[in-house]
This record gives structure tokens, sequence and C-alpha cells, in this order.
């Protein structure tokens, strides 16, 4: 008897290996192809909005796709987790349908045994998508926002912190002028140890200006106590000096590299220097914990995925579930986003606006499992 019954117990272990196996692969099937074809519409919408705006350009077609495709890594990221979603919707509701799961289930697997490896693939994905795949979409889409200041928003001036200080270009009719601070307070901006360089059209160095300060004000630099010097001439001293600018606070600091044209692993090093400069860095703080959470946030959408889809052999009315757990999604959407604007406004903390989404669709997901499973 003993022997009859051992028979089964092995027989139930070496399937499970082998129904992991397929369950992995029915969902990685459905999730590529899910990935695939809403990254192919939205690279056809980015290119028509890109024909829109550079109408009047005289921008190249070549040029338009080639913005298209420099964006789309970072687009492909954005819809990710929603390609998790349908991916694990439409692949346990086929199942569902096939009686797949309705008969492993009746041999006593668990439900949680059957998401395990769904849910593998899902944590896999998203690591590998923080890891390796965030930094590739970030390096093309800072080269896309480099294109479309150039091209569609006319920008002259650009900023960036180093090690060695805060550095500022800008343009004007006369050439341009290459400004340096050793530190920086923001709120009002002034900047501190200030040395600026000005060049001709033709990129000849005209003068220097060193300062002790420099202030922003009505579209001028208010530089006090320092020395104007030029090529063969002697050093000029000076209380207050004015030099006309086109810049604005604003102008400044959306001249910043956006959070998302960093790579995950140099953030936290950019953050640094943000700070250490006197700039705020919640933006990209922000970021950086919406990535961490990107695994947690994509076995959350399963968990909602399964609780929408398993449910499908009890009810009759399909396309009403399935297109429950779509709503879902939306609103899991909708709300990240509220939950973020309220983190960038410091209206909460940076860590509880990032984790939320993340956390509470885990654990709603985990409760209507628990639910379902007892039911």
């Amino acid at each position: 008897m003993s022997r009859a019954l051992s028979v089964p117990g092995m027989r139930r272990l070496r399937l499970s290996s082998t129904l992991s196996a397929y369950l992995a692969r029915q969902y990685a099937f459905w999730y590529f192809s899910f990935l695939f074809g809403l990254t192919g519409i939205i690279f056809l919408v980015t290119i028509v909005d890109l024909l829109d705006r550079l109408a009047n350009k005289n921008a190249s077609l070549g040029l338009v796709f080639r913005m298209a495709a420099l964006k789309l890594p970072f687009l492909a990221i954005e819809v990710m987790p929603f390609t998790v979603l349908l991916a694990g919707l439409t692949c346990f509701w086929r199942l569902t349908r096939a009686h797949e799961l309705v008969v492993t289930r009746a041999a006593g697997v668990s439900i949680w045994q059957l998401l395990a490896p769904v849910l593998g693939v899902a944590v896999l994905v998203g690591a590998i998508t923080v890891s390796l795949f965030n930094p590739l979409a970030s390096v093309l889409l800072g080269r896309f926002e480099q294109l479309e200041a150039r091209y569609v928003r006319n920008q002259a001036s650009t900023l960036a912190v180093s090690q060695s200080g805060l550095w500022l270009r800008q343009a004007n009719e006369d050439g341009q002028s290459v400004i340096h601070a050793a530190r920086v307070t923001n709120d009002p901006l002034v900047l501190f140890g200030v040395t600026v360089f000005h060049f001709s059209q033709q990129d000849r160095f005209r003068e220097r200006i060193d300062a002790e300060r420099a202030e922003l004000i009505d579209k001028k630099w208010l530089l006090h106590d320092g020395l104007r010097s030029a090529p063969g001439g002697t050093p000029d001293e000076f209380k207050q000096l004015e030099l006309a600018t086109e810049l604005t606070h604003e102008k400044i600091l959306n001249s910043f590299a956006p959070p998302e044209t960093i790579s995950f692993w140099s953030l936290p090093g950019f953050i640094e220097l943000l700070e250490n400069a006197g700039f705020s860095a919640v933006r990209h703080k922000l970021q950086l914990h919406r990535l961490l959470a990107i695994p947690i946030l994509f076995a959350a959408m399963i968990m909602l995925a399964a609780t929408f889809s398993l449910r499908t052999q009890r009810r009759g009315n399909v396309g009403f579930v399935i297109l429950g757990g779509v709503m879902t999604g939306f609103l899991v959407y909708f709300l990240s986003n509220f939950v973020f604007a309220l983190g960038l406004s410091a209206k909460v903390p940076v860590v509880l606006a990032a984790w939320t989404p993340a956390g509470v669709s885990l654990m709603l997901g985990v409760a209507l499992l628990l639910h379902l499973e007892d039911g």
C-alpha cells in the first residue's frame, strides 16, 4: 500500500518542475508578444507626434525616425507594468479556459505554487529592466533630449554639475559665455566662487571675469567683488558688474539632466553631487526609488492578474472579469502618477511616494488571492 502511494507522490514532484517550466514559458511568450506589440504602436504614435512638432523646423524624415528610436526604450519601460498585467491576464485566462489550471488545482497544487514560476519570470524581468535595460534607455533618452532641445525648443544654454562645481553655458548675439561656480544656493539663486569666460562667435577667447558671488536678477547676472581681465591687458577691479542673460531661475533648473536620462547605477552619485552643489535632488531620489520598486511592482501586477483571470472558471462573464483587470491596471497607473506628484511637491516623503504604488498593489493582490484560495 505504501509503495502504491509513493509512486503518485514522486510523479507529482517530477511534474512540478515540468509544470513550472511550462507556466514560465507560457507567460514569457505572452509578455514579449504584448511588449513588442505595444512598443510598435508607441513607436508609430511617437513618429506622428514628432512629425507634428517638427513640421516647421525643416527636419528630415530620417531625423524623426532617429528621435523616435532613441525615445522608444524609455517609453517601453514606462508601459512595462501594464504589459506585465496584460500578459498575466491573457496567460492565466487561456490556461483556465483550456482547463489546464483546473486539472492542476484538482491534483492538489495550490494557487501559490502555480504563481511561483510566473512571479519568478516577472521579478527577473524587473531586475533586468532596472540593471541592464534602464542604463541603455537613459543614454538613448539623453541623446533624444539633446536633439529635442536643438530642433524643437531651440535651447542654447546647458548646465552640468561635476565634482569641480557647477558649469553653465549661455549664448547670445556677441558669442557665448561659460560660467563656473564652486558652490550654489538654490533659493535665492546665488553662485559663489564665480569664474566667467567670454568667447566670440568664432570661439575666440575675449575676457575672463572672477567674482566672489553672482546673483540672477531680472535676466542679468549681478557680479560682486571681482576682477575683469582680457588677453594682454591689465585686470580691473570692480565692486559690481552686470552681465545680460536670457536665463531665468526656472530655465536653469530645467536645464539639469532629467532623472530619466541618468542610469540607475549613476543616480546615487549624481544625487550626492546635486546636494553638494546646493540644489534639490527630490526628482532624482524619486526616480531612484521608483526603479528599485519595479520588481515588486511587476510581482504585484501578476497577483492582480491572477485574481481576475483565475476567477473565470467560476464565473461565466469572462469579458467583464478581464475588463475589470485592465481597469485595475489603469487605476494603479493613475494613482501612481498622483502619488509621485505628491512626492515631487514634497507633500509626502520621497520613499513613501515611490514605494506606495508597488506596496499597495502587492498587498491588494495578496489579500484577493487569499480570499480566492479560501473560497
